[in-house]
C-alpha cells in the first residue's frame, strides 16, 4: 500500500531499536507509574458520534440495496476468505493498538466485528512505530486442506518484517507470529487444491536492475506448511515492473493468486495508493507462471473522471476477490472520499462491488466507472446494518455510555494497549494519565475512535479537575502527533481553562481559551461539516459554547500530514500538558 512517491525507505528501513523500551513499555510498569492518575484521572459517560454525510440522505436505500463503503473511515487494505458460508476480512491497522481489525459475515452485505487478530503485546511490536509503519497489508486465507486460517503480513515495528499467525477459529484468538525469512510487502498466501501453498509478495528487483522510480516486482516463494516457513531458494520472479514495463508502471503491489478452470490468476494493485490506482489481472497456467497480462487492463479503477465530480470516490484499487453466498464474485478494495476542499480525512475505506466472471478475466462491474454509493444485496439477504450487532454504514449514530465489561472493538489505542490506561465501571470510563502527551511519538493515555463521515458531530460528558497545569484532559482529533487538534481542560493558579490548539507539523499554536466552573461535568463537543471544524463545551448537555471559531480540517488531512491513516477521534488524558491558557488568545462565546 503505496503512494506513487510513497516512503518506502522508511518503512523498510527504520531503525529497530526497541530493546531498551520493551522493559519500560510493559503494562506492569504502566500500571506502577499511574496508579495515581487511575483515581484521578478523568471519568468520561456518554459518548456519542452521529454521521450526516449528504451522499446518504440524497441516495435513500430501497429494501434491496446496501450502501459501500461497508466500511466507514480508516479500514484500508482489505483481504477476505471464505470457509463455507461464513466470510471474514482483515485491514491495515499500522500503530493501532489492537491490530488488524476481524470482521465475520454470512452474506457480503452485514458484518460484525468479531475482535482484532493481533491483539496481544507479543503479536504486536509497535510501540516506537511510525503512525503509517506497524501492520499493513494483511491477508486473510483459510486453507481446507488443513482447516486452517492464515493471516500473513508484513510489520515494520519490533524487528518484526514478515509475519504469520494462525488458528482454527478466527473468533476464537490466533497464534503468537511467526517471522518469515523473506524481504519485500504486501505478502499472501495462496493455497492450491493439490495440497501445496505459496507466497507471493512485492519486492524491489535485483540490486542495480531498477529502471525508473516507483519499479517493483511480484516474487513467489514456495511455502513449507509443516514450518510454517519459505522454502529457501524457491523464489521467483513473476512480474516485473507490471502489466507493460515499457510504461513505467508504478507500485505493483497487492498481489494475489486464484484459480479457477484449471488457469492461475495473478490479482494485483498497481500505480500506487493515490490517484492513479488501479486493480490489474494476469493469467498462467501455473502458480510460478509465465503471467501474461489480461489484453484489458485495468480492470478497477477511478483515474479517468473528472476531479469536481458529484460524491467523488477516487485512490480505488488494492482489491481480493471471493465467491460470494449467490455464486457470483465479489471484490474488495479500498477507496477515499475526499470532503469539498479535496481532503482526505476519513482515511481509505473498505467498498465492495460484484465482479463479472464469465469471461476468461474477472472485471469489477461499474468499476470502471465513477462509482456509485448503492449496490444491489445479493439474492435473499436482507440489509440489517446498524441492527442486531452488525457494523453500521451510511448515516449512522453510534453511542457508549462505558459501563459495560469490555471496550467496543471500534475503540483503539495507538502504539499501546488500551487496556494499559483505560478501564470500565459502573460510572463509566476512567483514563489513567500517562507522564507523555499527544505530541510524543510514543503510546499515549488517548482512546481513539475512527472518524467515519465528513459532515459529523462527536460529544462526551468528561467529569475531571486538573491539579496542576502539568494535567490535562479532553478530547482531540488526530492524524499523528505533529498533526493534530486538542481541546482540553486545565488549571493555570486557581483556575480552570479549556483550551483549543492546533499542531501543524510539530509545532503547537494555542486558538481558543475559556475559563470554566470544573466542579461541573463539562460536555465537549467537536463538530465537523466537510473542511470547517468547531470544537465546543457545554454544562447542559444542549446549549453549547464555541472555543476558537471555526478552524481547518488541514492537519487532520493526510494530504497535509502524509501517511496512509485517517482522523482519529479520542479521548485523552496527560500529566505532561504543555498547552497553557494565554491572554492573548482571543475567547470565543457565541452559543449554538
Amino acid at each position: 500500500m503505496k503512494t506513487p512517491k510513497a516512503n518506502f525507505v522508511f518503512l523498510r528501513k527504520q531503525p529497530f531499536f526497541i530493546a531498551l523500551f520493551a522493559l519500560f513499555l510493559h503494562p506492569q510498569v504502566y500500571s506502577q507509574v499511574n496508579s495515581k492518575g487511575a483515581k484521578d484521572g478523568p471519568l468520561f459517560t456518554r459518548f456519542s458520534y452521529r454521521g450526516d454525510d449528504r451522499v446518504y440522505n440524497d441516495n435513500p436505500l430501497k429494501a434491496d440495496e446496501f450502501y459501500t463503503p461497508i466500511l466507514q473511515g480508516c479500514y484500508p487494505d482489505p483481504s477476505i476468505t471464505r470457509k463455507g458460508s461464513d466470510y471474514y476480512l482483515v485491514n491495515s491497522s499500522f500503530a493501532f493498538f489492537p491490530g488488524v481489525p476481524i470482521f465475520h459475515s454470512n452474506d457480503l452485505v452485514n458484518w460484525k466485528q468479531i475482535g482484532h487478530v493481533l491483539d496481544r503485546p507479543s503479536q504486536l511490536k509497535v510501540q516506537d512505530a511510525t503512525i503509517s509503519g506497524g501492520v499493513y497489508a494483511p491477508a486473510i486465507a483459510y486453507n481446507q486442506a488443513n482447516d486452517t486460517f492464515y493471516m500473513i503480513t508484513t510489520q515494520f515495528a519490533g524487528g518484526m518484517g514478515n509475519m504469520v499467525v494462525k488458528t482454527k477459529d478466527p473468533a476464537k484468538g490466533w497464534s503468537d507470529p511467526i517471522k518469515l525469512r523473506f524481504d519485500g510487502i504486501d505478502p499472501s498466501l495462496f493455497f492450491d487444491d493439490n495440497g501445496k501453498a505459496y507466497v507471493v509478495h512485492n519486492d524491489a528487483p535485483a540490486p542495480g536492475k531498477a529502471l525508473y522510480e516507483g519499479h517493483r516486482v511480484i516474487k513467489i516463494w514456495d511455502y513449507d506448511l509443516e514450518n510454517d516457513q519459505v522454502v529457501p531458494g524457491s523464489d521467483k520472479v513473476i512480474v516485473d515492473g507490471g502489466t507493460d514495463i515499457t510504461q513505467k508502471p508504478i507500485w505493483i503491489e497487492g498481489p494475489h493468486i486464484y484459480k479457477k478452470n484449471g488457469k492461475y490468476y495473478l490479482m494485483c494493485a498497481e500505480g500506487g495508493t493515490g490517484g492513479w490506482h488501479s486493480e490489474v489481472i494476469f493469467i498462467g497456467d501455473s502458480p510460478k507462471g509465465p503471467f501474461v497480462p489480461a489484453p484489458s487492463n485495468p480492470i478497477l479503477t477511478q483515474r479517468y473522471f473528472p476531479a469536481d465530480r458529484t460524491n467523488k470516490v477516487d485512490w480505488a484499487g488494492h482489491a481480493d476477490l471471493v465467491e460470494g453466498p449467490d455464486g457470483k464474485y465479489y471484490g474488495v478494495f479500498l477507496g477515499i472520499r475526499p470532503n469539498e476542499k479535496n481532503r482526505v480525512t476519513t482515511g481509505r475505506e473498505t467498498f465492495i462491488l460484484p465482479v463479472d466472471w464469465s469471461g476468461q478475466f474477472p472485471v469489477f462491474e461499474n468499476g470502471l466507472v465513477p462509482l456509485k454509493a448503492k449496490l444491489k444485496t445479493p439474492g435473499g439477504v436482507k440489509n440489517q446494518t446498524g441492527q442486531n450487532g452488525f457494523f453500521p454504514n451510511g448515516n449512522f449514530t453510534f453511542e457508549d455510555n462505558f459501563t459495560g465489561k469490555t471496550l467496543d472493538h471500534r475503540w483503539i489505542g495507538v502504539r499501546g494497549p488500551r487496556e494499559d490506561f483505560a478501564s470500565l465501571s459502573k460510572n463509566g470510563l476512567r483514563i489513567a494519565a500517562f507522564q507523555r502527551n499527544i505530541k510524543d511519538k510514543e503510546p499515549t493515555s488517548t482512546l481513539f475512535y475512527r472518524q467515519q463521515h465528513n459532515v459529523f458531530s462527536a460529544a462526551v460528558t468528561m467529569k475531571y479537575s486538573p491539579a496542576t497545569e502539568k494535567d490535562m484532559a479532553g478530547i482531540v482529533c488526530y492524524q499523528k502527533e505533529s498533526f493534530n487538534y486538542v481541546f482540553g481542560l486545565t488549571r493555570k493558579g486557581g483556575d480552570n481553562y479549556l483550551i483549543l490548539a492546533r499542531t501543524e507539523n510539530g509545532k503547537t499554536t494555542p486558538l481558543g481559551t475559556a475559563k470554566v466552573d470544573a466542579r461541573k461535568p463539562l460536555h465537549l463537543q467537536v463538530s465537523a461539516k466537510g473542511d470547517d471544524y468547531q470544537f465546543s463545551y457545554s454544562y447542559d448537555g444542549s446549549q453549547f459554547t464555541n472555543v476558537g471559531g471555526t478552524v481547518s480540517g488541514d492537519v487532520l488531512s493526510t494530504n497535509m500530514a502524509g501517511g496512509f491513516t485517517g482522523a482519529l477521534i479520542g479521548l485523552y488524558a496527560t500529566s505532561a500538558n504543555d498547552i497553557l491558557p494565554s491572554t492573548n488568545v482571543v475567547v470565543s462565546s457565541e452559543s449554538r
